[in-house]
Parts: structure tokens; C-alpha cells; sequence
């Protein structure tokens, strides 16, 4: 069977038009042996919720209320797994928001070293590999799965520091994976090196030509994909000449200052809706089944003024239980990460399965989780796991609300690899696996 970079060179398209191509389902199927596409996606907002107006009310017949921040995912209630009572068992060194951060997805403890958190001991990097990039290894090493960018990593409003409350994607022991938090960046590594908006015009215009010549040997479907996939770029790239007349900064990374004053860009809400756009569409063409979306940092005091929030988030996150005012802009920050959540899920679901049946919210699984339970206690049980999609590709059912006891998240991602195929017998450290992968419906 040819490969689909061999197919590509027989179609005599230039290499500029390449990557428009290599995603497209009926190329895809040249080299792919048919199975259903499986995807992860893993969301990260940060220190804590807020407990009282996150987890549903449940019934005895399994059914639940959404309560006021997972409102905004109302209208997907029958595609959620809601998990309470996972807990991050990872002990050793660190602070609890570098260990929630760091070990989130590595399920490891961070190695010994000399970045000082709070009242706690000094603590490294973590000492595993992430989930995320464990499973981009998986499907790398096998042509039906095998994609041009094993994962993508994207940020919003993440600061231009590494230390362990910046970064929860590990390729290895000491090998942190930072997200790349510009838009422009991200479609520059998506649709070829540019070194400005200027020449992603230019690269378009010149394949465009060849881009139509091979359309005519392409299916049906083959030709409305492509099409969007160009209209998609076409509209990023004059979005972002827009943006930047009214205001520089927005294609730009968030300055690097001190984490005690530290400030997000106004333009947040509008990077967060292009970064997904992107990573929407770079899945939708199957260059990556592997993708990442983290939104600030732990410990950050992001002030989200577009919510008429003018403190910092990881301050207000502090305040005791009591202080109602703080209460109510905690509630209006995470119901805000919820709308951003039900915005990819939106997406999901109303993209077509490339080459199959449905649509790609079926096929998949999206995380949504926090490195606390809760900010002012700093606590590391009942995190906020919340489980979208993956019906017809990861098992689950959808629809319901499980109250686990106590569960470790190691066998979360236990659960998790094997669903997509991957049977590994422990992740991260060994002990926090016993009982094997976590049971959930």
C-alpha cells in the first residue's frame, strides 16, 4: 500500500501544497487501515473551583443538574462524565500547586531541585513522562496512526517563564513541553515557516493553482474539507491583521513578569477562540490526534478585566469560603473557562468525522481538569475531572455523574490508554496504579 507521502508526490503538487494535502481523509485511508480515528484532547485551567457551584446536583437514578459553572455545557449534559472523588496521590517535593501542576499528567513525583514554592520543599521537573505525549509515542509508532505532528500544544495566556507551575506536558524525566501561546506561531508551524502574515498570503496564492488541479482527483468530500481548511486559514490571517490594527498586542505572548503582579492581555478571549479554531481544524485534517489547550499557569494571578474582575485570579482564589464577593468572581472566572469548553465542544460537534460516520465529537475524548480542588486549601482530592465526548471511540457512555472513592488519576489514565488501544500495565509511579485501570462508565 502507498504512503501518503508517497501519494502526494505522485499527484505532482509542490511542496509548499503538501501539508494542505496530508490530512485529508481519502489520502489518510491510503495509508490507514480504517479503524475510527481516536482523539485526546486535554483542557487545563487553573487553582481550584469552586466546589459548591461546580459539582452537579445528583439523583438516585443517576441523572444530575448542572449547577452554575458547568452551565455553559448545558446543551451537551448527555456527552459528559463528570468524576468526583479523583484524587492526585503524587507526595515528595514540592508545593501542592507545583505537584497539582507538574504531576497532573505525569502521575510522578517531581525530581529534587532548587525552585522554591511557598512553605514546602524546593522540587525540579517532573521525573515521567505526561500522558498526552505517551500517547503521541503510542500512535506514532504505527503508520494507521501515525499523524505529521504526533501532538500539538497550545496555550492561552501563558507567561513566558518555565518553572513547575507552568508546565504540565512532559515529552520525559526533565524534558518539560512548553505550549506555544501565538496564534501566528501556532499557523505558522501548522501551514508552513513564515516569517510574516504577508507570506502566508503569498504561500496561499501559490498554491492555489495546484491546489485546484489536484482537487479534481479528489472525492467529494476531499473537496469540501480542503475548502474549509483554506477558508479557515484565509479568515486567520485577516483576523489577525484586524486585530493588530486595534491593538498590537494580540498576536503577541504575554509578557514575562513577576507572577505577583502579573497581568493577561486584554485580547485573552479572542487568542482563546483562535487557538481553538486551530486545533479544531488541525484534528479536523488529521495532522495531530493528540492536542493540549492550557490557559494560564498555576499560581497565576491573571486579572480577567473582561469580566470586570480587576484582582488577581490566584489571590482571589485565597480568600476564605466566607467572603461572598470573592466567592461570586471565583464562580464568574471558572464559569468563563466552562464557555470556553463548550465552545470546543460546539466545534466537535458540529465538525463532520472526516472519512466516517457522525461527527468528531464522537470520536473525541476531551479532559477538562485543574491541578487543585480546591484554591484556598490547596487541596489535591475531589480535582475537578470532567470527561467530554469519546461515545462511539473511548467507551464511554456519556450522561452521567460517578462519585469515585478516593481514586487515584494514575488509573484515570490508565483508563484512558486503554481505551485507546495503548495496554500498558501502570502509568507514572507503580503504587498510585493498584487495582488497575480506574472503572468508569
Amino acid at each position: 500500500m502507498k504512503s501518503r507521502r508517497q501519494f502526494i508526490r505522485n499527484l505532482g503538487v509542490s511542496a509548499a501544497a503538501a501539508p494542505f494535502l496530508s490530512g485529508l481523509p481519502g489520502i489518510q485511508a491510503l495509508a490507514a487501515s480504517g479503524a475510527p480515528k481516536q482523539r485526546l484532547i486535554v483542557l487545563f485551567s487553573p487553582n481550584g473551583t469552586v466546589p459548591p457551584e461546580f459539582w452537579p446536583h445528583g439523583k438516585e437514578d443517576g441523572s444530575f443538574q448542572l449547577k452554575r459553572i458547568l452551565k455553559p455545557l448545558e446543551p451537551y449534559q448527555d456527552r459528559l462524565t463528570i468524576l468526583r472523588g479523583v484524587w492526585n496521590k503524587v507526595k515528595g517535593d514540592g508545593d501542592r500547586h507545583m505537584r497539582g501542576m507538574s504531576c497532573l499528567l505525569t502521575g510522578t513525583e517531581l525530581f529534587p531541585g532548587n525552585i522554591q514554592g511557598g512553605s514546602d520543599s524546593p522540587a525540579g521537573w517532573a521525573s515521567g513522562i505526561s500522558i498526552d505525549q505517551e500517547m503521541r509515542n503510542f500512535f506514532q509508532k504505527n503508520e494507521a496512526t501515525k499523524t505529521r505532528f504526533g501532538s500539538l500544544e497550545f496555550g492561552v495566556a501563558v507567561p513566558n517563564r518555565a518553572d513547575p507551575w507552568t508546565r504540565m506536558s512532559y515529552a520525559g524525566p526533565n524534558q518539560p513541553v512548553a505550549p506555544v501561546i501565538d496564534p501566528e506561531q501556532m499557523l505558522g508551524k501548522l501551514y508552513g515557516k513564515m516569517k510574516d502574515k504577508e507570506s502566508l498570503v503569498s504561500i496561499i496564492d501559490v498554491v492555489r493553482e495546484d491546489l485546484q488541479r489536484v482537487s479534481k482527483n479528489l472525492g467529494a468530500e476531499d473537496k469540501v474539507l480542503l475548502d474549509q481548511h483554506l477558508t479557515l486559514v484565509r479568515e486567520m490571517e485577516t483576523e489577525l491583521k484586524r486585530e493588530d490594527k486595534g491593538d498590537a498586542e494580540l498576536a503577541h505572548a504575554v509578557p514575562e513578569i513577576d507572577p505577583n503582579v502579573e497581568l493577561v492581555n486584554a485580547n485573552t478571549p479572542v487568542i482563546s477562540r483562535m487557538q481553538i479554531d486551530l486545533m479544531v481544524n488541525a484534528m479536523a485534517n488529521d495532522m495531530t490526534r493528540i492536542g493540549s489547550l492550557q490557559y494560564m499557569r498555576s499560581v497565576g494571578q491573571a486579572r480577567m478585566e473582561w469580566l470586570g474582575i480587576k484582582e488577581g485570579h490566584h489571590g482571589l482564589s485565597h480568600e476564605p469560603d466566607k467572603n461572598a464577593e470573592a466567592v461570586e468572581k471565583l464562580t464568574k472566572i471558572n464559569e468563563w473557562f466552562a464557555g470556553e469548553v463548550a465552545y470546543l465542544t460546539k466545534k466537535l460537534a458540529e465538525t463532520p468525522e472526516p472519512g466516517g460516520d457522525g461527527v468528531m465529537l464522537d470520536n473525541t475524548l476531551v479532559v477538562w481538569l485543574n491541578e487543585l480542588g480546591k484554591g484556598n486549601s490547596h487541596s489535591l482530592e475531589d480535582i475537578p475531572f470532567l470527561l467530554i465526548g469519546g461515545q462511539k471511540s473511548h467507551g464511554l457512555k456519556g450522561g452521567t455523574y460517578q462519585k469515585l472513592d478516593k481514586a487515584e488519576h494514575n488509573r484515570l489514565w490508565l483508563k484512558i490508554a486503554h481505551e485507546m488501544g495503548h495496554q500498558m500495565e501502570t502509568f507514572g509511579t507503580a503504587k498510585y496504579c493498584e487495582g488497575g485501570a480506574l472503572d468508569i462508565a
